[in-house]
């Protein structure tokens, strides 16, 4: 945090750390609840602006399949379950499947309650090219952290950040638009998922990098604004470039 906020004073900083344990406190209670929370419920603490609503409706009726990028902020997984319950598109989720059966099964559980639909990681291209004659959303958790050998670098927050260029790619091959998804904190227990006309990304428009670039950067947007409700702790600066 001090070299993401370098403006930050000392006291700003300690309230930033203990705003956000505050947060994953929160989060990892409101996972829990993943496995018993109705629809209702989940509308009611996860929903869409309208407007996000209308262009997600707008994109189904033209028969345009999408990719959906977003970062481990907010809660991603309730924004995922309030996708499959209001969206026409059938969700796919990418996913790293976890070492440990138990804990695998129970978050295979938590996140397909609603409709979702997982692709594991190493079957990406494979599952999409499957499925290219149905109405799909992808979604990309995109700011996971890549090793060094196949990552593109740049700035993200004010230090040198490896990131993957796995959805630029396959929107690329596939001709899908990528759709930066913004999940906001309105209060404790609650969030908003916006998605404007201006962060629909068309792969023609960009030369190599440049999305993934764009998409990135629109998360460093968001995480400024709400620097609390980003998931600090998974080491996202573990590797230097060589």
């Amino acid at each position: 945090m001090k070299k993401s906020f370098p403006e930050k004073t000392e006291k700003e900083l300690n309230q930033l750390v203990q705003s956000f344990y505050r947060y994953f406190c929160d989060l990892l209670l409101e996972t829990i609840k993943t496995l018993s929370i109705s629809k209702k419920s989940m509308l009611r603490h996860c929903y869409f602006d309208e407007d996000s609503l209308a262009l997600l409706n707008r994109l189904a009726e033209k028969k345009q399949s999408i990719i959906l990028v977003l970062g481990h902020k907010g809660n991603w997984e309730w924004a995922g379950n309030t996708f499959s319950i209001l969206c026409p598109q059938q969700l796919y989720v990418i996913y790293h499947p976890l070492s440990n059966p138990f804990f695998n099964q129970l978050m295979y559980k938590m996140r397909t309650r609603f409709g979702t639909k997982l692709i594991a990681m190493n079957d990406t291209f494979k599952e999409m090219v499957r499925h290219k004659n149905e109405l799909t959303a992808t979604a990309f958790i995109a700011d996971q952290t890549p090793q060094t050998h196949n990552a593109h670098w740049m700035n993200f927050l004010k230090q040198d950040t490896p990131v993957f260029l796995g959805p630029e790619k396959i929107a690329t091959r596939m001709k899908r638009l990528v759709l930066f998804v913004s999940v906001q904190k309105v209060k404790r227990g609650y969030y908003k998922i916006v998605i404007n006309e201006k962060d629909i990304m068309n792969p023609s428009e960009y030369t190599d990098g440049k999305l993934t670039e764009a998409h990135t950067k629109r998360l460093e947007e968001d995480i400024i604004l709400q620097p609390e409700t980003w998931l600090w702790t998974h080491r996202r600066w573990k590797h230097s470039r060589a």
